[in-house]
């Protein structure tokens, strides 16, 4: 090996080393916070706030969530959280192909108009729309019910804008193709399409997930009634009830958040993968 060929062959080592430390410092940062909240809930209460802090609980509290589940009603919480959830994840990606195929395949009058519209809706804050939207839901007769909680949400610019750059990549070829044999818009949709577009499907999937799951503003301005609310109104609850066991407060916060967890597991490929779907053909 030449010295020029050894020079170049270090410096591809160095970046790579580089990198992969960059990589590991930004993780831990990320989840500091995390195996904080996690040591907390298994800490005494008075020893959360003991100086200097602990790092790691030589007697770990397991109670503090058999409290927090038991006291703070955190299984009815979750199943609500997981009802409204599924509601809006299955709207947002039903609503999502539809739009975003028309997009992509359809030729209406209007057709880049309504695309900018869509778009625009993206600039708009919730906090602007919200009175209206309660307005509204009051007047259909839908408050303190779950199609309250979920109707506002089943359509999103995000999602259609994702799923049109999804179907973009898709050569025009093969809807001519499925044409001549007889498939039209409704079966191509459906047996070709979204099939191919499924990594741009799981990651529109992971992000209706994400923030249904984390709504709090909205469960709590349409509804009065405990059996109705959601996760995160019962953390707030929770805290409230505890005032003087921190702990089980952190705890309720870890059972919250298991259930993304695990859907960020499951999907993280499909979710990288569908964010780069339509990243070159616009």
């Amino acid at each position: 090996m030449s010295v020029d060929a050894r020079v170049l062959h270090r410096r591809r080592v160095l970046g790579k080393v580089g990198r992969y430390a960059l990589l590991s410092v930004l993780a831990a940062v990320v989840i500091f916070p995390v195996y904080i909240t996690i040591v907390n809930s298994l800490l005494p209460s008075d020893a959360i706030t003991h100086q200097p802090p602990k790092f790691f609980p030589a007697d770990p509290q397991w109670g503090s969530y058999r409290t927090a589940w038991n006291a703070g009603h955190m299984g009815h919480y979750l199943v609500n959280s997981f009802i409204v959830t599924f509601i809006i994840t299955i709207g947002q990606v039903v609503t999502a192909i539809l739009a975003g195929y028309a997009f992509a395949f359809l030729d209406f009058p209007f057709k880049r108009l309504l695309f900018v519209v869509f778009l625009a809706t993206l600039m708009v804050p919730f906090e602007v729309t919200i009175v209206t939207n309660v307005a509204t839901i009051s007047s259909l007769g839908l408050y303190d019910t779950y199609a309250g909680l979920a109707v506002p949400f089943l359509a999103t610019g995000f999602g259609a804008f994702l799923m049109r750059q999804a179907f973009l990549t898709l050569p025009h070829e093969l809807r001519d193709a499925a044409a001549l044999d007889g498939y039209g818009h409704w079966r191509f949709l459906w047996r070709v399409a979204v099939p191919l577009a499924r990594p741009a499907v799981a990651a529109l999937s992971v992000f209706a997930f994400l923030s249904a799951w984390n709504q709090y503003l909205w469960p709590l301005l349409i509804t009065k009634d405990d059996r109705l609310r959601t996760v995160q109104i019962g953390l707030k609850q929770l805290q409230t009830v505890s005032l003087d066991r921190f702990n089980v407060t952190f705890a309720g916060a870890i059972i919250a958040v298991i259930p993304l967890v695990v859907l960020l597991l499951f999907f993280q490929k499909h979710l990288v993968r569908g964010l780069t779907a339509g990243a070159v053909k616009g």
